[in-house]
C-alpha cells in the first residue's frame, strides 16, 4: 500500500462519467489502497457517496475546494 494516494482528476466531465472513472480506476488499485477523486459535476456530491455505499467501498473524506469537490475513496477489502 502506498502513502500517497493514486488520483483521478474528473473536473469537467458530468454524470455519470466521475463515478464510471472512479470505478475504473479503483480496479487497479489493491485493497485498502486510497482513490482521490476530482470532479466538479454538481451530481457528484449524491453519485459518489451512493457509488461507495453500493460498491462497498469507503468514503473516507468529502471536502470542497473553491471549483470543485475533492473524495477520496478506500477500496474495500
Amino acid at each position: 500500500m502506498t502513502d500517497t494516494p493514486e488520483k483521478l482528476d474528473a473536473r469537467g466531465l458530468l454524470c455519470p462519467l466521475p463515478v464510471l472513472k472512479a470505478r475504473k480506476r479503483l480496479k487497479s488499485l489493491l485493497p485498502g489502497e486510497n482513490l482521490c477523486v476530482l470532479a466538479d459535476d454538481p451530481a457528484a456530491i449524491v453519485d459518489v457517496p451512493h457509488f461507495c455505499a453500493e460498491s462497498g467501498h469507503t468514503l473516507v473524506e468529502q471536502t470542497d475546494a473553491p471549483d470543485h469537490q475533492i473524495y477520496v475513496i478506500r477500496k474495500k477489502a
